[in-house]
């Protein structure tokens, strides 16, 4: 008579049959702690869409082309989530009142900063859409004009990426790091709280953002935890200079 004996354990199982010999055959099947891992695909930025007056500008890659400085899931979040939420947020505020009618700058320009709703809004929308626009996975370098610019007023581009850095880095808590064109025409850096801009009333430095460097936790959090200095090293391999080059000459003509 054959008997047939089914052993389970968490590493392996095995069938063992025993025949008329007492020979014992071993199968082994397949380890039941196997798992196979599966690339996320993310679905295209175009499809991301605000509910009202304010657009979101869209991306000039995909959610996966910024990986060699931060992750695919933070940027999928952080723009179809947070950066969708101050969009739609700002619409709301602005819906029936003056600044349905005023372009992103002049609201800010404009504000009254113990408006919290439209204050956080309004900077969160215009922030983010400066933050995207000035990455790109295949940077391009930066025009002799703003490299001059940059050379009078820091010394060297080095010294500017490390007083971006410096300011973002000493940001308490979340904010951002700013270099602007000042109303004389003059390069700065300087740093704002929260969703704050230099084009804000209450703004320590005034100037028009050229480049922008977000330092929420939900802009670096899931690559780099608490490490916002690596975070800070990184992005700056993703910095197109052409861009800013180019939001440079467009500040000089304000």
């Amino acid at each position: 008579m054959k008997k047939t004996i089914l052993t389970t354990s968490l590493l392996s199982l095995f069938l063992l049959s025993c025949n008329e010999n007492k020979n014992l055959q071993e199968v082994a099947i397949a380890d039941a702690t196997e798992q196979t891992s599966e690339v996320k695909s993310y679905p295209d930025p175009a499809e991301v869409k605000a509910d009202g007056k304010f657009q979101m500008q869209g991306l000039k890659y995909g959610y996966s082309d910024l990986n060699k400085a931060i992750d695919p899931e933070t940027v999928f979040i952080h723009y179809s989530k947070h950066h969708l939420g101050y969009a739609n947020n700002l619409n709301k505020a602005i819906a029936g009142t003056p600044q349905e009618n005023q372009t992103i700058e002049e609201i800010l320009v404009g504000l009254d900063v113990n408006n919290a709703t439209l204050r956080n809004n309004a900077g969160g929308y215009y922030n983010h859409n400066l933050y995207w626009d000035v990455l790109s996975p295949t940077p391009h370098e930066a025009s002799k004009e703003f490299d001059e610019a940059v050379k009078a007023t820091f010394g060297s581009k080095d010294e500017l990426v490390k007083q971006l850095k410096d300011a973002a880095a000493k940001q308490f808590g979340s904010g951002w790091s700013w270099l602007v064109v000042t109303p004389e025409g003059k390069l700065a850096v300087t740093a704002t709280a929260n969703q704050d801009n230099p084009l804000m009333p209450n703004a320590a430095v005034k100037g028009t953002p050229i480049f922008g460097i977000d330092v929420w936790e939900h802009a670096y959090y899931l690559n780099y935890q608490n490490k916002r200095a690596d975070y800070l090293d990184e992005i700056f391999n993703i910095v197109d200079w052409e861009i800013v080059s180019e939001n440079y000459a467009k500040a000089l003509t304000k």
